[in-house]
């Protein structure tokens, strides 16, 4: 371990002081102390779920890892998943205690998206999510609104969720559920969607094509299945570095992803797991709404067709 600045849990620090990534404000150090200030709230987050990370190397842009490299200390867990688009098996990590939490700030892990299952059971997600994505130009304040549509559509299906911060200038909302699997997971989530757009076309879309969505927000009903979502209390690769933070529904019009950084956010949970104390028990998705649901067509795919369609649109003489 010689070359360390410090060591922490066994876990070798190294260039502590360099900057975390041009444009960031802060230092290496400054994204290790906050990982390790706040890993009691973060890492159950994480545990026991396949961890993709985006990290940042001086000098380079910055890229998702998801196959861990061969370098990782084998004491890190990990889980083996077969890839279907690259046809190899993934060696996805677990981060599931402090110390790969600090072997993960030590190689410059900034953001950590875990998937909504656990390596236990892929099959079936924990949580339904919506993604709130303001347009390019928009701001805070377009996404919050768009939140506040799927807050009346759950509340319409009988449904309850908690909403964070995404660490950018969109808005996640989480439905912690039980008793479905991935692909009633996902029709519901398609429901959802089209219910809070229809509340206010002027204002949402779920057109996933990003030409369509005609300045609205999108709510991106596609985080499902494998795929990840950042976690909540998990930093952002933005200037200041900015975190995903839970807010309660009544104050969310309040507040802007400026107020939550690696610096505030310490602070604001010494004392408690604010997101553990918004987030509902597991529900139960309604019948009715996941067969809504599979009436809709799958995003991504209703796009590949749309796509197709257009480009032999395009080389058609007129």
């Amino acid at each position: 371990m010689s070359g360390a600045d410090e060591i922490r849990d066994g876990v070798a620090l190294t260039n502590l002081d360099q900057p975390l990534f041009d444009g960031s404000g802060v230092r290496k150090r400054d994204l290790v102390d906050y990982l390790d200030a706040v890993a009691d709230r973060l890492v159950p987050y994480l545990r026991g779920r396949p961890l993709s990370v985006v990290r940042v190397r001086p000098g380079q842009p910055p890229f998702m890892q998801k196959n861990l490299p061969r370098y990782t200390p084998d004491w890190v867990r990990r889980v083996p998943i077969w890839a279907e688009a690259s046809r190899r098996e993934i060696a996805y990590a677990l981060c599931d205690d402090r110390r790969t939490l600090l072997w993960f700030a030590n190689q410059r892990a900034v953001e950590f998206h875990p998937t909504l299952a656990t390596a236990d059971d892929l099959s079936r997600p924990t949580h339904l999510v919506l993604d709130l994505d303001p347009p390019e130009g928009g701001g805070f304040g377009a996404g919050v609104r768009a939140a506040l549509l799927v807050r009346q559509a759950l509340a319409d299906a009988g449904l309850a969720g908690a909403v964070k911060t995404s660490g950018a200038k969109g808005v996640h909302v989480f439905v912690p559920v039980e008793g479905s699997d991935a692909e009633e997971l996902a029709a519901a989530t398609r429901a959802l969607a089209a219910r809070a757009e229809r509340l206010d076309p002027k204002l949402a879309t779920t057109a996933f094509i990003r030409e369509d969505r005609g300045g609205k927000v999108f709510v991106d009903p596609t985080r499902t299945g494998g795929a990840t979502v950042v976690s909540v209390y998990s930093p952002r690769l933005r200037p200041d570095v900015p975190v995903s933070f839970p807010v309660p529904w009544p104050e969310l019009e309040s507040v802007t992803p400026a107020d939550f950084t690696i610096r505030t956010v310490p602070a604001l949970v010494a004392q408690r797991d604010l997101w553990a104390d918004l987030l509902p028990a597991p529900q139960r998705l309604p019948a009715d709404l996941i067969e809504e649901g599979r009436a809709i067509p799958i995003p991504r795919v209703q796009a590949m067709h749309e796509g197709r369609r257009r480009a032999r649109a395009r080389r058609t003489p007129t």
